[in-house]
């Protein structure tokens, strides 16, 4: 029988206060009213770890490395008490035959009953040779798991979308899990690599309510993964005004100006990036002076220069891009201005002819 997340808690001496106020700030990750937090408390009471079994296909370990990162809540807690980390190569202490055996384990064990967890995707060329795992390629181990799990996360943009080694015209033939496997709920935490609190969160999400966040079309988690990081960029009202960096180290730059023109990917990027940020919400790659790349977007390792700048970005809803918001709002300006005068050279010449004073408003005459 596992333990529930309580018991784990309490055995490490963890008081009930401290319990509940680990709970309530677990809702407020979650984004989540304080309402939640007895749901979370009475999840962590009441259900067993969730056993994981975490798969490495062609990948770069990012993941794993923004995973352990996570602060709310610490990615200690989520694999030591949390869920049932069973196989994950890269963090376990058992390797070889011993470590394919706990795959074997977990199946019998709780077949149906546990998550995969996915992070990089199997190659399909040359029998799948460019990924061998445990001496077989790695696309027959992910598809023998996935026959028993009950679900699976896709971690990161490789084991979402392919990634840099689905690249054209990728030779090995590097392909998304979800094109693979067509018979399990999937839900797709995208990003190189993804924002550590949102990876937590998704398994915490998971863990409380037994079931997938909402997903949007493409199947990421909408609370994550619902705005595009331009519509909270602190670098926004730049965007608005027209004031944008030219290129790097300019005097724009220097005043913060947004980066569109240098290639920012933000308009066109759903990610929670430009609100929880990363390292603990110290900063992001738009706050540190680089543009958006849209990692979290599929195809954006095909779609050119990462330095090239979008076209067709409307502001407003109004039909100019860019390069044209900063004469538009000078222009609209202009033109009040030449209205207003207009209007009052009117009303002057007209009370000459009536030889009647003249009151026009806002010049305080």
């Amino acid at each position: 029988m596992l333990e529930t997340f309580y018991d784990v808690m309490r055995r490490q001496g963890i008081s009930r206060r401290s319990f509940l106020k680990y709970c309530s700030l677990t809702a407020a990750a979650l984004g989540l009213g304080p309402e939640f937090a007895g749901k979370i408390a009475h999840a962590m009471e009441t259900k067993p770890r969730i056993p994981i079994l975490w798969l490495h296909g062609l990948e770069c370990t990012c993941c794993s490395e923004s995973f352990i990162r996570s602060a709310h809540p610490l990615a200690k807690d989520v694999i030591l008490s949390m869920v049932s980390l069973d196989y994950d190569d890269t963090i376990m202490a058992a390797a070889g035959q011993q470590a394919e055996a706990i795959v074997e384990e977990t199946i019998k064990k709780y077949d149906g009953n546990f998550i995969l967890a996915v992070e990089g995707n199997p190659p399909l060329n040359q029998d799948g040779m460019s990924c061998i795992i445990g001496g077989k390629p790695f696309l027959d181990q992910l598809t023998r798991v996935a026959k028993h799990c009950k679900a699976i996360i896709s971690w990161g943009s490789c084991a979402s979308y392919g990634c840099v080694q689905a690249a054209a015209p990728n030779p090995t033939k590097a392909t998304p899990v979800h094109k693979v496997i067509h018979d399990k709920p999937i839900i797709k935490v995208p990003g190189c690599p993804p924002i550590a609190e949102v990876m937590t969160a998704v398994v915490t999400y998971i863990l409380t309510f037994e079931k997938f966040p909402e997903l949007d079309r493409q199947g990421r988690p909408k609370m994550f993964y619902s705005q595009r990081i331009h519509d909270k960029c602190y670098r926004r009202p730049h965007f608005d005004a027209g004031q944008f960096v030219e290129h790097f180290d300019d005097e724009g730059a220097r005043k913060g100006y947004c980066l569109y023109k240098v290639g920012c990917k933000g308009p066109t990027t759903y990610n929670a990036c430009s609100t929880i940020r990363w390292n603990e919400g110290t900063s992001f790659p738009i706050q540190a002076g680089h543009g958006c790349i849209g990692c979290s977007e599929d195809g954006f390792w095909d779609k050119g220069s990462w330095y090239a700048r979008l076209t067709d970005i409307k502001p407003f809803g109004i039909e100019a891009n860019a390069d044209t918001i900063g004469i538009a709002a000078a222009s609209t300006v202009g033109v009040a201005i030449a209205a207003h005068a207009a209007a009052s050279a009117v009303s002057r010449a007209k009370a000459n002819q009536s030889n009647q004073p003249v009151t026009t408003k806002g010049q305080g005459e």
